[in-house]
């Protein structure tokens, strides 16, 4: 089957990621002698410098590892919660309804920092000093910029310099959009890297160095710099108003990144490991157990019959979503009912011949009025209206759209070494259209907060030292209880829809990890958004062009809202596996970025 890229095979180790900086200086990690903890957090870090309109330093990370030392699956979970004093009401005594999705008032504490570190600290074997380094090269040394980077910077250009003086004086250096693949510095960023490096030398050990850096991000100079900023400041939000921020320096040094063990599904002679419905993971798996009744087998892998089925059970899958999902440290999530048989044999029949136009969320003893109160909420509409650049989709979908582009929110990285260690982290968050840099740091803040609710008594509702409900979600797998594959995208409420498309047509159709990338994809907006303004689009099903004409026509007739999209315009998936010692890697070839790389 004709490919854009080969599968890379090896045997020594693979990294790949949404941008080749990132992958290659992960992969010179690995050449060092690093393990896989260490390569994916220089990965990382150099993420936030390359993809700043994707992410950044005060984002967040759910990382999946696994140590084949342990012989175990664990998540680190570096989504930060809300602030304390983020309560419903104090939004609503600003004459809120919904959280805003850009400025101050969306922050919630920094993630992805500690989680980082925290991996580093537990599973790594390098200094931080040496796995930040490729991070503050680019950032101080310069990188070529990317074209959506400029792209997004020219869109939210006039509201940098009307309302976000800070962001303009370093996204528009003399005053102008910054040119695409023009050499570009961020030496406030390289500054704040290399002070937490400098100042955490003095520690006994790799360990407390580790910690010590830890510390002055979150209750040193960084911490105290992001309390000045959000108690001095008020800024413009998409409300049209101004608003001062609710994150404080305690939140932040009352916060660190957790363990969790993985919630798994087995389906055929795989099981699936993903996080807890803190963020949406089990939709995934949900999804397979939806699934597992229909014969995959015998479908076109880009037939109607598949399409149809698949998109059906995410439907069902994601509106449960809506209705259940949310922190667990505060609500009852029903998660070992969601994922059984017996309510999913049930929830399977409503898999009709045509399209389902309703959000219909399943039933669950105990849990009564939680299904109803979904529905209200996805025909409510947004609330306020939208009323500045940088809401919705952290890339602004709406406005990407204008332009022809299509849409995109965050990074993802899977590393793999000769030992076995496997990585998969999805990091977001801290856009830089989002919110406005923090001149003192050369970084802003993240907008998470947007994905709760200000309504009392729902799942992800918001509450103070509560977890969003986030849409990040990495994802690895076993096969025949062994660790085999890594991998995730991209794409907001899209990622667990890209994501068990690339599993399907991996594990029922023979498919290698390039093989299955390059398969042209689809998804749907059928449910509410987790993005400011939390719309939806009942029926809606957006398909790339090279599906082909035939299942499209199919498709339609089905009932099904079809919005053809460009060919080569959805989905940014990255994979890398491993087996009997044979390492293999692939990345899309969608926006020309994403990279695998090994040997």
């Amino acid at each position: 089957m004709f490919t854009t890229r080969p599968e890379i095979q090896g045997t020594f180790g693979a990294v790949t990621s949404t941008h080749w900086l990132a992958s290659a200086s992960g992969m010179a990690v690995l050449e060092k002698g690093g393990n896989a903890f260490d390569a994916a957090v220089a990965a990382g870090f150099v993420l936030q410098v390359v993809e700043p309109h994707l992410n950044g330093p005060a984002g967040e990370v759910p990382i999946l590892i696994y140590n084949a030392r342990e012989d175990r699956v664990r998540v680190i979970c570096g989504q930060g919660t809300a602030p304390e004093a983020a309560t419903i009401q104090a939004y609503r005594d600003q004459g809120l309804s919904l959280v805003p999705g850009t400025g101050l008032l969306a922050a919630v504490v920094p993630g992805a920092f500690d989680a980082w570190l925290t991996m580093l600290r537990d599973h790594g074997t390098m200094e931080l000093a040496d796995v930040i380094e490729p991070a503050i090269f680019y950032a101080s040394g310069g990188h070529p910029m990317l074209a959506r980077v400029a792209q997004t910077i020219e869109t939210v250009s006039e509201m940098f310099k009307q309302d976000w003086p800070t962001s303009a004086a370093l996204w528009l250096q003399n005053g102008s959009v910054p040119k695409a693949g023009a050499l570009f510095r961020n030496s406030q960023l390289a500054e704040t890297y290399g002070r937490i490096v400098r100042e955490s030398q003095g520690a006994a050990t790799r360990e407390a160095r580790i910690d010590k850096a830890r510390d002055l991000f979150y209750r040193g100079f960084v911490a105290e710099a992001i309390d000045k900023f959000c108690r001095t400041n008020e800024v413009m939000d998409v409300s049209g108003r101004r608003h001062r921020g609710l994150l404080s320096g305690q939140d932040m040094a009352g916060w660190k990144a957790t363990y969790e063990e993985p919630l798994t599904y087995d389906y055929r002679n795989y099981t699936v490991c993903k996080t807890g419905p803190w963020g949406q993971g089990p939709v995934f798996l949900q999804q397979l157990a939806l699934l597992k009744g229909f014969d995959l087998d015998k479908m076109d892998p880009n037939g109607p019959d598949f399409v149809h089925t698949v998109i059906e059970c995410m439907k069902l899958a994601f509106a449960d979503r809506e209705a259940y999902y949310g922190d667990p440290d505060f609500v009852d999530v029903p998660v070992e009912t969601l994922l059984s048989d017996a309510y999913n044999d049930e929830r399977r029949k409503l898999v009709g011949n045509t399209a389902s136009l309703e959000l219909r969320p399943g039933s669950i003893p105990g849990y009564e009025g939680q299904a109803e109160r979904a529905v209200p909420r996805a025909a409510g509409g947004a609330g306020e209206a939208d009323q500045g650049a940088g809401a919705g989709e952290p890339t602004m979908a709406h406005l990407a759209e204008e332009k022809g582009e299509k849409r995109g929110d965050t990074c993802h990285v899977d590393v793999i070494d000769r030992w076995g260690n496997m990585v998969s982290a999805t990091p977001s968050g801290g856009w830089l259209q989002s919110s406005p840099i923090i001149p003192e740091l050369g970084f802003c803040l993240t907008s998470r907060a947007q994905m709760f609710w200000l309504e009392e008594g729902l799942p992800a509702s918001l509450a103070p030292r509560k977890r969003p409900r986030t849409t990040l979600t990495p994802s690895m797998a076993l096969r025949d209880g062994k660790p085999y594959i890594a991998f995730g995208t991209p794409g907001g409420d899209q990622q667990d829809q890209w994501q068990p498309i690339f599993f399907l047509r991996h594990v029922h159709y023979g498919l290698n990890l390039q093989e299955t990338i390059d398969q042209p994809l689809f998804h749907t907006e059928h449910f509410p958004g987790s993005f400011y303004p939390r719309a939806s689009r009942p029926g809606s099903l957006a398909v790339e062009a090279n599906l082909p004409s035939a299942t499209i026509e199919q498709l339609q007739q089905k009932g099904h809202n079809v919005e053809v999209m460009p060919e080569w315009s959805i989905g940014r998936l990255c994979a890398a596996s491993r087996e009997d010692g044979v390492i293999k890697a692939a990345a899309t070839p969608r926006l020309m970025q994403a990279y695998a790389i090994g040997r």
